[in-house]
């Protein structure tokens, strides 16, 4: 739906001017559904409009234009706006469609100066609004920074920072947020920090790569499993050399369906080699294409095509892996280069299922979460030998636990750490199985195991940023926090546009080292500052700053209302109950119990 703008003459009487918070939902693909069924699509579009309209109702939304596809409103704040964004999402959501013709909005939700006269509202915040919702996902809600500013601690959802955007016809770039409702997915999502994602990173004397999300040239987007897996196996072999740094595959996701050059990328990733590439299936062979940029020479290093059927992929991996290393000159040993081979599954098909659960695993929703862990079921059932497939078993029950996605009765730890441990009983040269088992052992208070399995992990693929984050975690919990933050800032080196998650450890690690203030400030910088609200309002109670503890302890009852300090204390993995004693005192302090 186009925003009309009226054009004015000086004979006109000044508008009135006020801000407001602005509005904007269009049904995805109006003139598609139109065209299968017109009659259907019209009664279902109609539904779906109504629907935003009764939720603008309810959150006191003024409707400015209603068309066959769309909604445009007002409200008097940017809380109320995204409120009925959301809401009105979910209904529709729950709607019963025809599965041949499914009934999705975007919405886009702006702050900013309207202007009023007798033809209506108009001006460049009603233009930005529009814009944002093109940026939306099917179902989905963008909001602008200004919005986000408004909302960030006063409504409990997932925020995930989409960086600078360019908007048609909008002459400076807005940052943008998606708006989620799960928080947990957007705490574990690649995050450029307010403005991060165009300063220049200082690029290291070591030999340093990116390998950029590889093209999906097949036509098909049920295919794009194949490309992401090959990038994220190629990165994963990669970061096993312990000479090379190589970004981790969350930040380099971030140019994915961007049209961005190499010397940018480079700067922006402080990288001096940039890899990419593409791949084209059809039927059962691929065509992978593959280049490897020197950014600081603006040069290409060396540029290859391999046409091959599926069931080489691995030897084309293998071999690729050996180019990018010999193109940024890293001296290696033959241990180093055993360990980048991937094990390739008995069965072709325990691959593929692999890289599908694995589009799945790195999402953080409840429902992906079950989607990867079936996947991954079905590939160890086709191959009970491949470690890759029990290590993912492994890692969606653990993350399932972690966010109560799956109940205690069910043993999800125990489970967790039988498949882990299978995993590295099939591939001890994989880090993935042992950072399971380091995981498991953790939060089963078995400290020292726990520790033992990520040095291995860790010595095995010395640039994976996650691995070093959830051993920072775990080296916190043993009160071993100067070791922590030491690995926080490393695997933020190497992870440049790291999730919420490692800002919420290292936090942990700081209060644990009674850093009150740099705790605060630490938090802070979360894109979705409710996760942290817990750190916060210890360490304000902590440092005397009563009402400012009590604010914070009180949004920690507004997004977790069952919170307890007495559940909170059971499930902390802490070797030293001091530690936890310690936390727990600042809580109590700022209220809580």
């Amino acid at each position: 739906m186009s925003q009309r703008v009226e054009q004015r003459t000086d004979n006109d009487e000044a508008p009135e001017r006020g801000l407001g918070a602005i509005l904007f939902a269009d049904v995805v693909g109006y003139s598609r559904l139109m065209g299968q069924n017109e009659q259907l699509a019209q009664q279902l579009v109609k539904q779906a409009v109504h629907t935003f309209e009764a939720e603008c109702e309810k959150t006191s939304g003024r409707i400015q234009q209603v068309r066959g596809d769309g909604v445009f409103a007002l409200f008097g704040s940017a809380v109320s706006a995204v409120e009925c964004a959301m809401a009105a999402q979910q209904s529709i959501s729950d709607l019963g469609k025809p599965e041949d013709m499914p009934i999705q909005m975007r919405v886009g939700v702006h702050l900013g100066e309207v202007m009023h006269d007798e033809t209506g509202a108009y001006g460049d915040s009603i233009n930005v609004a529009s814009r944002l919702e093109g940026l939306a996902d099917p179902g989905g809600v963008c909001i602008s920074a200004a919005v986000y500013d408004q909302v960030k601690t006063r409504l409990v959802y997932g925020y995930e920072c989409l960086g600078l955007q360019t908007l048609k016809n909008i002459s400076e770039p807005i940052e943008v947020y998606r708006v989620l409702y799960e928080v947990s997915s957007a705490t574990q999502a690649a995050s450029p920090r307010s403005r991060s994602s165009h300063e220049r990173q200082r690029v290291l004397d070591k030999p340093s790569v990116a390998v950029l999300p590889f093209t999906n040239l097949s036509g098909d987007p049920a295919d794009q499993w194949l490309s992401d897996g090959i990038t994220q196996d190629i990165t994963s072999s990669l970061s096993k050399f312990h000479n090379l740094f190589v970004i981790a595959r969350n930040s380099a996701f971030i140019y994915k369906d961007r049209a961005v050059g190499a010397r940018q990328a480079a700067q922006e990733l402080g990288v001096r080699y940039i890899s990419q590439g593409s791949v084209r299936k059809v039927g059962n062979r691929i065509r992978v294409s593959i280049e490897l940029a020197d950014a600081e020479q603006d040069r290409m290093v060396w540029g290859e095509h391999y046409d091959r059927t599926l069931e080489d992929i691995f030897e084309v991996q293998d071999d690729i892996t050996s180019m990018v290393v010999a193109g940024t000159a890293v001296q290696i040993d033959a241990a180093e280069r055993k360990r980048a081979i991937i094990t390739p599954p008995n069965l072709l098909e325990a691959y593929s299922l692999s890289l599908k659960g694995q589009q799945h695993i790195f999402r953080y929703r409840r429902e992906d979460n079950a989607a990867a862990q079936e996947l991954y079921g079905a590939a160890n059932k086709l191959d009970s030998e491949y470690a890759r497939a029990a290590a993912g078993i492994s890692r969606s029950l653990n993350v399932g636990w972690r966010y109560n996605w799956i109940n205690d009765e069910e043993h999800p730890l125990d489970k967790a750490l039988e498949y882990a441990q299978n995993a590295v009983l099939l591939d001890q040269s994989d880090a993935r199985g042992y950072g399971e088992l380091g995981y498991a052992h953790l939060y089963r208070k078995e400290h020292g195991a726990a520790i033992t399995a990520y040095e291995r992990a860790v010595n095995l693929n010395p640039n994976d940023a996650d691995l070093l984050a959830e051993m920072a975690d775990a080296l916190s919990h043993c009160s071993r926090t100067g070791e922590a933050i030491e690995l926080f800032e490393r695997a933020m080196r190497l992870n440049p546009y790291f999730p919420d998650q490692y800002l919420w450890d290292l936090g942990g690690a700081l209060y644990g080292e009674r850093r009150y203030q740099e705790v605060i400030d630490t938090i802070s910088k979360m894109n979705n500052p409710a996760e942290g609200q817990r750190l916060l309002a210890a360490s304000y109670a902590q440092l005397g700053q009563t009402e400012l503890a009590r604010q914070h302890a009180d949004q920690v009852m507004r997004a977790h209302p069952g919170f307890s300090l007495e559940h909170w204390a059971q499930i902390q993995p802490d070797l030293n109950n001091d530690d936890m004693l310690h936390f727990i005192e600042g809580l109590k302090k700022a209220g809580l119990k």
